[in-house]
């Protein structure tokens, strides 16, 4: 199965010159010219690597990154005309995995995408806890050794709680984290997928490892995850 790579890069040459060099190595290649788009597109589909321009003529390539982050750990590589140091750390800081600066090789951006995929493919596998795995790549999650049949809502709900134990997420949180458009959605809404997915746990072991706070929102129980 070919990766699929999402370019969103405003400029119709350099998007050609990029999906050529990457189409030749292998790779699908979707292209968006706007980030509001290219976010839509993320949202929708299946994407092993986001290739973003910065300079986007709608939304800022930041502001991008700082939307994907919210709902997505997929690797994202900018690009940008700039290359001051102070653009390279704010990218890097607020979750770019790589930086390329123009003018640049196609080439050279084909090895880095390699580079990147090759490391997310040794660690797509993140053990949380004792009891439970997360898989990146098929969007799945295994509890005590078992693989658990969940919806695309409650897996997104039950990565965000895995991804910071003992934190405390209000159901806002939890919808601005999981859902495209948590305002058209309702709070109940997350206490539905909770119940459910309580119940594909309880049937692998009987203990509840999601915690209800009263008036505040769900955590994962620590003593759960020893």
């Amino acid at each position: 199965m070919k990766t699929n790579i999402l370019l969103i890069e405003d400029e119709a040459s350099i998007a050609d010159n990029i999906s050529y060099a990457l189409q030749t190595e292998g790779f699908n290649v979707f292209w968006e010219q706007l980030g509001n788009n290219g976010i839509i597109h993320l949202q929708n589909n299946s994407v092993e690597l986001v290739i973003l321009d910065v300079g986007l003529p709608d939304i800022n390539g930041f502001e991008v990154c700082k939307t994907i982050r919210k709902f997505s750990d997929v690797p994202i590589i900018f690009l940008t005309a700039r290359s001051e140091e102070i653009d390279r750390i704010v990218g890097l800081e607020i979750g770019a995995d790589d930086y390329v600066s123009k003018p640049f090789s196609p080439r050279e951006l084909s090895a880095r995408v390699k580079t990147i995929l090759k490391r997310v493919q040794r660690s797509d596998i993140l053990q949380t806890s004792n009891c439970f795995e997360i898989n990146e790549q098929q969007n799945s999650i295994c509890y005590q050794g078992e693989k658990l049949a969940l919806t695309r809502y409650e897996y997104l709900i039950l990565k965000t709680l895995l991804r910071r134990p003992q934190h405390v997420f209000s159901r806002s949180q939890i919808m601005d984290s999981v859902w495209n458009e948590p305002e058209a959605s309702y709070d109940r809404a997350v206490d539905t997928h909770i119940k459910s997915l309580r119940a594909k746990l309880k049937k692998i072991n009987n203990q509840d490892p999601i915690q209800t706070h009263r008036g505040f929102g769900y955590s994962i129980n620590p003593e759960s995850l020893n």
